[in-house]
């Protein structure tokens, strides 16, 4: 396992003082490019070899949120390789090892110059430790999300420099900030399912659809007809 240690800084925190769901995902995200980072195998190595991996699906788990000054400890491991995917387990972790974020994750890795995806080689994933690593306990849920067929419309957003990372892309945290918003006041999420169809870019418009299903709400991000992201918020805990 990979980790680093932090603490909840105030410019994390939501409007209760708590780590916000998007400095949840942020840590996630910035674990795994650590990793990356001290392997040598990130960003502008990936460049430089003209590939990319980008994110298939999250799955996040939150069984508490961390307080303003916590001390937490984040840490990833992949747990697999199969063709053009790769599979990682995430936590965030108190200063009493428990669990306080559990999330799996789906990439697949790609080719940006010939714009495709391509099976990872043993060399693309040196570094990364044993494959078969024993996968995180939870419940896992597919990786494709319902698509409810009654839902409301919401208003759109356009894609501007602040989405946007060094993929010139949406960044994948943004999706759930946008899709966030959709959400009733007071909703209390505790789960967090997404599925990601196709990057948005600078100046694009994302409209949404919103839909409440019996465990949370569905929020589909749209791009005309074509879909860039479907997310899932659960308010119920799920066991495991």
């Amino acid at each position: 396992m990979y980790t680093f240690d932090s603490r909840v800084r105030y410019s994390e925190t939501d409007e209760n003082g708590m780590l916000s769901v998007t400095g949840i995902v942020n840590y996630l995200q910035d674990c795994s490019t650590f990793q990356s980072e001290d392997l040598g195998l990130g960003v502008d190595y990936l460049k430089s070899q003209n590939r990319a991996w980008w994110l298939s699906s999250w799955q996040i788990i939150i069984d508490r949120y961390p307080g303003l000054g916590e001390e937490i400890t984040i840490g990833t491991w992949p747990y697999d390789f199969k063709g053009i995917y790769g599979y990682r387990n995430f936590t965030i972790q108190d200063k009493s090892g428990n669990f306080l974020v559990r999330a799996n994750s789906i990439w697949f890795f790609f080719d940006t110059a010939a714009g495709r995806p391509v099976k990872v080689t043993e060399d693309d994933v040196r570094g990364y430790g044993s494959m078969g690593a024993k996968r995180l306990k939870m419940n896992y849920a597919p990786r494709r999300i319902e698509i409810p067929k009654e839902f409301q419309t919401g208003e759109p957003v356009l894609v501007c420099k602040h989405h946007i990372d060094t993929n010139h892309h949406v960044n994948n945290a943004q999706y759930i900030e946008i899709a966030r918003e959709f959400l009733p006041d007071g909703f209390h999420i505790v789960e967090i399912r997404i599925e990601y169809k196709k990057a948005a870019v600078l100046g694009d418009t994302i409209s949404s659809r919103i839909s409440k299903t019996e465990e949370g709400y569905v929020v589909i991000l749209m791009g005309g007809n074509e879909i860039y992201a479907v997310v899932w918020f659960g308010a119920q805990k799920q066991k495991g």
